[in-house]
């Protein structure tokens, strides 16, 4: 790909693997690749980044409690399971990054000699509360604030020996031991100054603003090493130390690109990445200690994090929202939804039907909802229709719109600047109104059908001209519509431009094969199997 087209570097957290991905996973990450896809549709240089986070004492306990022989043992027994997963939901990242691969860590060792060289880690002692199922530090006054918060909430009081962790309410260990220790506390302004200059730094403005909270209430110093276990990346002048694994994982984003390898040149070329996609539970780590890190390093700060909430369920015989969880048996797994939906309606249902910033109740009913509605009974039949009209009143071929009519149309006018409010909606992750802006032009040719009654034009050889018109105008819809569906649906688009027998690549870009009239006459058509058959309860 040519270096002169515009760099957009995207990237998903990378996954722990301790478990196998779960529904949850896989929404960032076709989150994500919605966001891939179409920037690569725009024209730009895409590097899509995804993999999997290996280091931690996490890790090393899942090894031994499965009974592999070594934490590297359990990883690599785990890629299979993220990788055929990535492959089965389209996912088109261009690269899958490990954290116990030699390239990341190196790159890790480089940041970490950067920073002592910089002066903004020292050797000390830790002595305070530890999260180990989710592998976080956590202050006195942060413990004791959500304490308070809990105890005002009605709940009992935790035992003081064993608090609760403000993340994940699971009891917290007090553990000792010699770290070292990065000078975050030296950033507190800093990163304010940083938020006020880069408002849009953090999206949406709910997650921007539960940070600047977080920061404006203190920073602490934070232990960056742990020297109980040894399953992570040794520091390069202190090997009784190992990477404490947040730090490790988020070196990730730039060791990828070679950060810390013979050659930095794809650093240089696509760093700082266009945006971060993560959940809200990580907002801390990727809005404040990541920030924080890059500016000891002397490096620059991504434009932008991305804060998805969570999936949750509702309760079909009750209509409550409930979290997923074993206990309940709610766990909805992604193969389920695949084997209901397909992949690319799997894919259309969480992107368009869910509001990405914000948590989001999920069910089958609502998918079966949006199935029907939006693909099988508008986007499919309206694909179906067509080509059955075109193939059947035009001897098998796409009809070329005839030279003595007027270029005006109703759907012509439905599509004048679809192309702007889908890009706008796209890149800001408004996938619910970019998906309804494709919606549109699909109903006004659905609309247009039932109007214009091809059927009945048919009849009359002095209306040819005029069938011709109308059927060029709907399958001219339906090119446009396919190349804007692409990001979330893609198999399907392919199929449809194979279909209306168009090239299987798009040729231009996204904005250029939406303009009206790109629609060549006189190709075959292929009316083929429905697209979305109906689903029956």
């Amino acid at each position: 790909m040519s270096e002169d087209k515009l760099s957009y570097y995207i990237t998903t957290p990378i996954y722990y693997v301790n478990a196998k991905p779960h529904l949850g996973t896989a929404y960032c990450t076709v989150m994500a690749d919605v966001q891939a896809r179409f920037r690569r549709a725009c024209g730009m240089d895409v590097k899509f980044l995804t993999g999997m986070d290996e280091h931690g004492e996490k890790v090393a306990e899942a090894a031994e409690k499965n009974g592999f022989d070594s934490p590297q043992a359990w990883c690599d027994s785990m890629e299979p399971a993220f990788a055929d997963l990535w492959k089965t939901l389209e996912i088109s990242n261009d690269d899958f990054i490990r954290t116990t691969q030699p390239r990341h860590i190196a790159g890790v060792q480089k940041f970490l000699k950067v920073l002592l060289d910089r002066g903004y880690i020292y050797k000390d002692a830790y002595d305070g509360w530890y999260c180990r199922p989710d592998e976080t530090y956590f202050t006195e006054t942060q413990v004791r604030h959500h304490e308070e918060e809990r105890v005002a909430a009605g709940e009992a009081p935790a035992d003081p020996e064993h608090p609760l962790c403000p993340d994940c309410d699971r009891p917290l260990e007090r553990i000792k031991e010699e770290s070292w220790f990065f000078k975050l506390s030296a950033f507190e302004q800093t990163l304010l100054d940083f938020y006020e200059a880069h408002p849009d730094f953090i999206q949406p403005e709910t997650r921007r603003n539960e940070v600047l909270s977080f920061v404006k209430g203190g920073l602490k110093d934070l232990s960056i090493s742990r020297s109980t276990f040894d399953w992570g990346v040794p520091f390069p002048f202190d090997e009784k130390h190992v990477a404490y694994v947040w730090v490790d994982a988020l070196i990730n984003y730039i060791t990828a690109l070679g950060y810390g390898s013979d050659d930095e040149a794809e650093f240089d070329r696509r760093w700082p990445a266009q945006v971060h996609v993560v959940g809200k539970d990580i907002i801390r780590f990727h809005c404040v200690i990541w920030p924080a890190l890059l500016m000891a390093a002397g490096l620059p700060l991504p434009e932008k994090v991305f804060v998805h909430g969570f999936l949750t369920v509702r309760n079909e015989e009750t209509g409550k929202i409930e979290k997923m969880s074993k206990s309940r048996g709610n766990v909805i797994a992604p193969e389920e939804v695949v084997e209901l939906l397909g992949v690319d309606a799997y894919r259309y249902y969480f992107m368009s039907d869910v509001v990405h910033g914000t948590d989001a109740p999920i069910s089958w009913s609502r998918m079966r909802q949006v199935y029907n509605a939006d693909l099988a009974n508008s986007w499919g039949n309206l694909v179906s229709r067509a080509l059955n009209m075109s193939a059947k009143y035009f001897d098998g071929c796409a009809p070329a719109r005839p030279a003595n009519y007027d270029d005006e149309s109703p759907l012509k006018e439905a599509c004048a600047g679809v192309y702007d409010a889908y890009a706008a909606h796209m890149a800001s992750f408004d996938y619910q109104d970019g998906a309804a802006d494709v919606h549109a032009i699909v109903a006004a040719a659905n609309l247009d059908i039932e109007n214009s009654a091809p059927w009945a034009l048919a009849k009359d050889p002095e209306k040819a001209d005029e069938l011709a018109f109308v059927i060029w105008n709907i399958l001219e819809v339906i090119r446009i519509a396919a190349e804007l569906y692409a990001p979330f649906m893609p198999e399907i688009s392919a199929e449809v431009r194979r279909r209306l027998s168009l090239p299987a690549e798009p040729e231009g870009t996204l904005e250029e094969l939406c303009r009206w009239g790109g629609l060549a006459g006189g190709s075959p058509v292929e009316k083929g199997q429905a697209l979305f058959p109906r689903l029956v309860d």
